[in-house]
């Protein structure tokens, strides 16, 4: 049997296992990353990545359709056709380029990449087997666990056929005349979205009473008129009982217990996220879990000495953006640094359309955590910049202390969002009270002034509403 021994070994070449590694190498610690798969995980290869490609070019296509039936910009075209192979071909294209970057990354930062399925032995022993090759043993002073997380499957609907997670939704050989989607959470929502964008006829059944059940109605209400306006049809406050005997129609029952049929040429099950803790020996450890997830302290250590754990695979909120904060953190602990992982506020987004960020406190979180809080929200439907990119629906909100005015809090829906979102973190994590935002010169025109203007109309004076 091959064996080598390395200081860092990562289980995982996700955002954080391969960031960590990165850092790790940077630091000069002798780093191996062991991934079954292609390097970035499920972020890069079938999730964050390509899924926001598939949407850009559903939008691309909608504008297109929108000019050939006339436009207030002057603008008519002939009815588009889109080659849907093309378009996978392009979305795999920038995929191939960011993991061959991540590749060269590692290499560049001496970081030793061993491809197999990683099988624990103990605590400093994992065993990498690849097909048709001498399974090889590793032996290592601190282990990464960085296993990420897998879509959700319904016992009743297992994939397969017609029945696809979003893995399969990403890569498409042609586009549904009929998609069911089950679940309105953010997966759901941006790519039946996406479809009915193509040209499918999308219905979105969800258990809960309201469409995203993450987010406050104030947020959500814009995005539920853009479903309408997309002639996407939902379903709420109901159940899944599974497909018909032909296998061409999904049933489902109401609050009131009536049950119904809806056909369906494919059916995107998209109903949440579970961690990935099976398959490569973490029970032999016998580590302290959290439910389904791995039970970390506040520098990702688990119950067992130098063995940690990053990402999805230790719970909520599962977004790549902390694993990457995570990981490097755990390399510069390793390396001696002092570090905790405690960031005030990590935005999430949800790529819909329109779009829509949460950072930190809403005001109902705020009130509920005992808070005294003023919050205001300055409209899309008052900015220069948002009339000009014929997005005027949505809004910027800030939630802020009374009594000192440091914001807790923001939120934003509408058209490219999700660009606000760093200044929103930034302000939260540098603590900024209002006054500091509002006395921010913003430039004219953008959608940022938006944020300056939240701010000043929470301080009793805004200058465009």
């Amino acid at each position: 049997m091959n064996q080598h021994t390395t200081t860092l070994l990562v289980i995982g070449g996700g955002p954080g296992g391969y960031i960590a590694a990165i850092r790790a190498g940077q630091r000069g610690i002798p780093t191996t990353l062991v991934e079954a798969g292609e390097l970035g995980g499920t972020c890069l290869n079938v999730g964050c990545i390509p899924s926001k490609a598939l949407i850009h070019a559903a939008e691309e296509f909608e504008k297109a359709s929108h000019f050939a039936s006339g436009s207030a910009l002057g603008i008519s075209v002939q009815a588009p056709r889109i080659d849907i192979g093309q378009t996978v071909l392009w979305k795999d294209g920038i995929v191939g380029r960011l993991t061959g970057g991540v590749a060269a990354l590692l290499k560049k930062s001496g970081v030793r990449v061993v491809k197999g399925w990683a099988n624990i032995v103990d605590g400093k022993t994992v065993e990498v087997i690849r097909d048709g090759e001498s399974p090889q043993r590793i032996g290592c002073e601190h282990l990464l666990l960085a296993t990420g997380s897998h879509a959700t499957e319904l016992p009743f609907m297992p994939f397969g056929g017609p029945v696809i997670s979003a893995t399969e939704a990403l890569s498409p050989k042609t586009v549904p005349g009929k998609l069911v989607v089950v679940g309105a959470g953010y997966i759901g929502l941006e790519l039946g979205i996406a479809y009915a964008k193509l040209g499918a006829q999308v219905h979105v059944v969800e258990a809960q009473d309201r469409i995203l059940p993450a987010y406050d109605t104030d947020l959500t209400r814009p995005v539920a008129i853009a479903l309408k306006g997309l002639d996407i049809e939902t379903h709420l406050g109901c159940s899944v009982l599974g497909l018909d005997e032909a296998g061409g129609s999904v049933r489902i029952r109401n609050a009131a217990g009536e049950e119904s049929s809806l056909a369906a040429d494919q059916v995107l099950v998209a109903v949440g996220r579970r961690p990935s803790t099976r398959g490569f020996g973490l029970e032999k450890l016998r580590i302290d879990m959290d439910g389904h997830f791995i039970k970390v302290d506040d520098q990702c250590r688990t119950s067992m000495r130098d063995v940690w754990a990053i990402g999805d695979v230790t719970g909520e909120p599962m977004l790549a953006h902390r694993a990457m904060a995570q990981g490097e953190m755990v390399a510069e602990i390793i390396s001696g640094k002092r570090r905790h992982f405690s960031p005030a506020a990590i935005a999430a987004v949800c790529f819909t359309d329109p779009e829509v960020v949460v950072v930190g406190a809403t005001p109902q979180a705020a009130r509920a955590q005992g808070i005294d809080c003023i919050d205001a929200l300055f409209p899309f439907a008052a900015n220069g910049r948002a009339m000009s990119l014929e997005s005027k629906d949505g809004f910027v909100r800030v939630v802020a202390r009374r009594d000192n005015h440091l914001i807790v809090g923001w939120q934003a829906v509408g058209k490219a969002v999700s660009e606000l979102s760093a200044a929103f973190a930034q302000s939260i994590e540098m603590g900024a009270t209002l006054e500091d935002v509002a006395g921010t010169i913003h430039a004219h025109p953008t959608l940022g002034e938006a944020i300056q203007e939240a701010a000043l109309r929470a301080l009793g004076h805004a200058l465009h509403i």
